[in-house]
């Protein structure tokens, strides 16, 4: 027998002989041997196993190995014995190393052999210690998968208890070790294969043995955490995480962003370890593992890991997206990492080289997959394009790549970006002091309050929610950084894109403040309202007559000087920038948005002789009508003069047209079962007429002498925002005392404002008759001894206005109290036009000079700004705060005007060259400075949670490297103002693996 084995090892039989040899080899197995022989057979067929030449010699002693074991069980087991296990695990066989495969591929079958003998129980001990011992010796990816296999079909080798925990550790340190140097595919693929083998023994261990999965996990992270160069872990470690229950994320991920033993160096070595495993191609999982570390970083606020990271791994992760066996999950990672990057367009400008190239790869791939993949990619794209604009030079080639795909809306983009933020993702692991105060739900920045800044604050937001002067205030180029504008310019670009909750206004309230007003007292915000844009309007003037000044540069002179030349380019840029307004209109911007004319007008009673005077205004001072008591006369009534609003804490002492200076007795309207009163009703009551006499007769030139006289009120322009002052705030004469009209005031969604304008010109009457020339230069002065013009010289028009933004003031008096106001969100969209046939229909029209347009009510996207605290509204709360909130009044509105087209329509703002359709773009210097403080207001909130960590209670699991406000009344205002805060797959391809 031994020399026909001898004659199959040697290679003089042709493979059908030997094939037949083997095959009588096997039927004499079935015959009586000698137990000496049978001896000799075993050894031999086990040198022809392990020590064969090719597959077909290991194949025959396998076949012969088992034929004669089966029948001849007794002297088999004599053979495999113990100690002939225990040499071949620790000595291996002959010149074959103990670790080569073959040795565990033949105990393997020795085992299977003896299954049903009582001394397999003391193989099981040997091979349960030596494959413990084995692993510690880190086999490479061929023996681990042999061992698997055999630890697979026998359990009882698995170790015990520690033992058990200890070998899923240092099994994981082996995987750890396994690395791939094939290139091949067949080759790529067994190597696949074999770490899939271990990463599911271990599966079945954690599944047997639960307690093991956490140390093996433990074991995970200090692997991919290690700093030491010297070694790289392998990213076979991803074959591991299909297999974690998705259950445990939140525990996990927990305990390692909480723990303190956890150094910044190990977290991002391990983060960035664990995004190179979107390249491992069957795991799955791997993208919500990271991105549930991404999110519980950011929630801890542990921000400088989170930049280190997205920087070093963004472009790896894009170039992921072209393999399609790991494309999704790499898409996932990618839109976290880069919607969550929000403080700065460095992550984003890392990748834009390579996306056309992508976009146009799965446009030519023509795979439903692909289409599906590229809709998705793109919205990621506008989202990003929409964050960052301003980079027209980086985004017009993506643009055309995309131009017949699909746009996401707006509201969806503003909405993905919102919830992404890092700034966003709620801290669920901490309790307390240690959760972040993230921006509020709206996407809205706050305006901290700096000590009774109310006033201030709800200004601000009220000029920011006025989106035409906001957007055309970020296109100005300015030069100086220290001009109020410029100063308002950057704090709109703050509002707009910082990440802070609120946004502390120190250095405009600086430059801002009338020089009347004493720091940290209440003050009123109308007249700092007032002021403002006086101060606005003056520097903007300033800069205009200087600007005049200046020689032009002929265009010629400017190409010979280097120095000329940029200051043409700066001139350039500045007007491609600017409004869009006539090259003759020098009106300032504060006059193009809320300026408009008025003229009073006094008539003579006696004579019939007309003064009149034209003056601008960028608001209009609502009086309360007086008690409408129906036993008055009409005249009586007349008689009682329109009241004033008087200084408030040291504020405005300017009287408005239509108004005198003996008038300032108002007091509380008394109550009554009429209606209330509603904001038509004072614009009616400020544009009546009102009669001049006895202690407040006019003098008249023509006549020489007091006369009695009517005065009237014509609005001849309408701004853009039109803002309405209600005269609240007045002094009782019988009291000596300063009171807070308190009456409930109804708001309207609409408005219509009568304007004055100039008839078609008719033929020029007679000389004898014809009014003396006007000289232009006397139209602000004050025109008396004119005679009144016909009526028919004018036409009065109704324009209507769509409410844009209110100012409450809560409290009694205006020494005391709060102020807050709602904004409406969309005040720039489907309001801005309106057909002129849909102006009737479902109206009722009040009668007078102005009214109340009620159509629709406009969409319920609006917002309440209460210092810090910006919360979703509604258009009913504003409406109903008074009723709900007695001392809670509307103080200051803002409405804007819409434009109407079809038949008749009226011209609207389409051709004063004030309304923008889209936000600018950041200039550098904003988009530089936001950068700045977004990098910064990170560093803060990591400070303040690692201060706050380090007194909460440590995490149970350490990881160790080594082992709508509608319902609650304003808070009052003060410094802390009204909020807080500063701030499976199948494996076909393996060509495209990825490594």
């Amino acid at each position: 027998m031994d020399k026909i084995l001898e004659g199959l090892i040697s290679s003089a039989h042709t493979l059908p002989v030997k094939k037949a040899i083997v095959k009588k080899v096997v039927e004499a197995a079935e015959k009586e041997v000698a137990a000496e022989e049978c001896q000799a057979l075993f050894a031999v067929t086990t040198r022809l196993v392990l020590l064969g030449e090719d597959a077909f010699q290991k194949q025959v002693g396998f076949q012969v190995l088992e034929a004669y074991a089966r029948y001849h069980r007794s002297q088999f087991e004599a053979f495999f014995s113990k100690d002939f296990v225990l040499g071949l695990l620790q000595q291996g066989y002959e010149q074959l190393d103990h670790q080569d495969p073959a040795v565990v591929d033949y105990i393997h079958c020795g085992l299977r052999l003896l299954i049903s003998c009582p001394a397999v129980l003391d193989l099981f001990t040997v091979v349960q210690v030596e494959v413990l011992r084995m692993v510690c010796e880190r086999p490479g990816p061929a023996a681990c998968a042999r061992l698997a296999a055999l630890l697979s079909d026998f359990v009882q080798c698995v170790p015990r208890d520690k033992g058990g925990v200890l070998f899923c550790q240092q099994l994981v340190r082996t995987i750890g070790y396994f690395h791939c140097l094939a290139s091949q595919e067949q080759e790529l693929g067994e190597y696949v294969t074999q770490v899939t083998k271990v990463s599911t023994l271990l599966q079945n261990i954690w599944k047997a043995e639960p307690a093991t999965l956490l140390p093996s996990l433990q074991e995970v992270f200090a692997i991919i955490s290690s700093t030491d160069p010297s070694f790289e872990p392998s990213i076979a470690l991803a074959s591991l995480v299909q297999y974690i229950p998705v259950q445990m994320i939140t525990v996990l991920i927990k305990s390692l962003t909480t723990d303190q033993n956890v150094k910044d160096a190990n977290m991002t070595k391990a983060l960035c370890r664990m995004i190179d495993w979107l390249s491992w191609p069957l795991a799955q999982h791997v993208d919500t593992w990271v991105i549930a570390l991404l999110k519980g970083l950011a929630a801890v606020q542990k921000f400088t890991i989170l930049i280190d990271v997205t920087l070093l791994k963004i472009e790896l992760v894009f170039n992921r997206l072209w393999y399609p066996i790991v494309r999704q999950g790499a898409l996932a990672v990618l839109s976290h990492m880069l919607l969550s990057f929000q403080h700065s367009p460095e992550a984003f400008h890392l990748v834009i080289p390579h996306t056309v190239h992508l976009v146009q790869s799965l446009q030519a791939d023509g795979l439903p997959t692909s289409k599906a993949f590229l809709l998705q990619f793109t919205e990621l794209i506008h989202c990003m394009m929409y964050q960052y604009s301003g980079f027209p030079d980086l985004y017009d080639h993506i643009l055309e790549a995309i131009k017949d795909l699909p746009k996401p809306s707006e509201e969806k983009i503003k909405l993905v970006l919102n919830q992404s933020a890092w700034t966003s993702q709620s801290n669920s692991f901490a309790s307390g002091p240690l959760r972040q105060a993230g921006k509020s739900e709206t996407g809205k920045t706050g305006l901290v309050n700096l000590g009774n800044t109310c006033y201030m604050n709800s200004i601000l937001q009220t000029l920011f929610m006025a989106t035409d002067f906001r957007r055309h205030v970020l296109s100005l180029r300015l030069n100086g950084s220290s001009t109020l504008m410029k100063k308002l310019q950057m704090l709109f670009a703050f509002l707009a894109h910082t990440q802070r909750a609120a946004y502390a206004p120190k250095n405009f309230l600086e430059v801002s403040r009338p020089p009347w007003f004493n720091a940290g007292s209440q003050q009123d915000c109308s007249e700092y309202l007032r002021f403002l844009l006086d101060r606005l309007h003056e520097e903007e003037k300033i800069i205009q007559v200087l600007e005049s000044a200046k020689p032009s540069v002929p265009t010629d002179a400017v190409d010979s000087n280097s120095k000329d030349a940029s200051t043409a380019t700066s001139l350039e840029e500045r007007e491609a920038s600017s409004p869009k307004v006539d090259d003759n209109d020098r009106r300032t911007l504060i006059e193009r948005t809320f300026g408009g004319k008025l003229v009073t007008g006094i008539r003579c009673t006696h004579c019939d002789c007309v003064s009149e005077k034209e003056e601008p205004f960028t608001d209009l001072s609502l009086a309360f009508c007086p008690s409408r008591d129906a036993s008055k006369s009409d005249e009586s009534k007349s008689d009682e003069s329109k009241v004033c609003q008087g200084s408030v804490n040291g504020g405005s002492e300017t009287l408005m047209p239509g108004t005198n200076d003996q008038a300032s007795h108002a007091h509380a309207i008394p109550e009554s079962n009429e209606p209330p009163l509603s904001v038509p009703d004072l614009v009616d009551y400020f544009l009546a007429p009102e009669i001049l006499d006895q202690e407040n007769a006019y003098f008249c030139g023509k006549c020489c002498s007091l006369r009695r006289a009517e005065r009237t009120l014509k609005v001849m322009s309408a701004p853009e925002y039109l803002i309405l002052t209600l005269l609240r705030f007045a002094y009782d004469a019988k009291c000596h005392v300063r009171r807070k009209i308190l009456d409930n005031v109804t708001i309207p969604p609409h408005l219509r404002l009568p304007v004055h304008r100039p008839s078609m010109p008719s033929p020029p009457p007679p000389p004898a008759s014809s009014p003396p020339p006007v000289d232009s230069s006397e139209s602000s002065e004050n025109l008396a001894k004119k005679l009144k013009p016909s009526r028919r010289d004018e036409e009065v028009q109704s324009v209507r206005y769509v409410l844009s933004s209110v100012v409450m003031h809560s409290g009694v008096s205006s020494e005391s109290g709060h102020y807050y106001s709602y904004g409406c969100d969309n005040a720039a969209q489907g309001d801005a036009t309106c057909p002129k046939e849909d102006l009737n229909q479902g109206e009722q029209v009040r009668e007078g000079p102005s009214g109340q347009a009620g159509g629709a009510v406009p969409p319920s996207d609006w917002l309440l700004f209460n210092d810090s605290r910006v919360t979703f509204a509604s258009f009913q709360s504003v409406q109903n705060i008074t009723s709900r909130f007695p001392k809670d009044t509307a103080y200051v509105l803002m409405y804007r005007k819409q434009e109407v087209v079809g038949q008749d329509a009226i011209k609207g703002p389409a051709t004063s060259g004030t309304r923008q359709s889209a936000e600018p773009p950041l200039q550098k210097e904003l988009l530089d400075a936001i950068i700045k403080d977004n990098k910064l207001y990170l560093q803060e909130q990591e400070l303040n949670a690692r201060a706050q960590a380090l007194q909460a209670p440590s995490s149970s699991c350490s990881f160790r490297p080594n082992g709508s406000d509608d319902n609650n009344p304003p808070g009052s205002c003060g410094p802390s103002g009204g909020g807080g805060g500063g701030g499976g797959g199948g494996f076909n391809t393996i060509s495209r693996l990825v490594f």
